[in-house]
């Protein structure tokens, strides 16, 4: 008898998703928060904005790789549960 009920999100699946959308989320707000320190004249050499002005340039990558990870994590699960299935 088939077993039909839905496949749930692998963990690490659901693990690399929260992660993109965090390291997208947080570096989207540090590139808005850059705009509006550079509409406000801000001093970028001090304090946090040197963090801030860098992290949007390292955390989209990242988010990028991830991506990349993560396709290849649910490619990888969908064929072996398609050779199990031919079994």
């Amino acid at each position: 008898m088939a077993d039909d009920t839905p496949v749930s999100a692998n963990r690490i699946e659901r693990v690399l998703a929260y992660m993109i959308v965090s390291v997208v989320a947080i570096s989207l707000a540090c590139f808005v928060a850059t705009m509006v320190g550079t509409f406000t004249d801000a001093e970028f050499g001090e304090g946090i904005w040197p963090a801030v002005f860098i992290l949007p340039g390292i955390g989209l990558p990242i988010a990028f790789v991830l991506i990349i990870v993560l396709l290849v994590v649910s490619i990888v699960r969908r064929r072996r549960e398609a050779g199990d299935a031919e079994r």
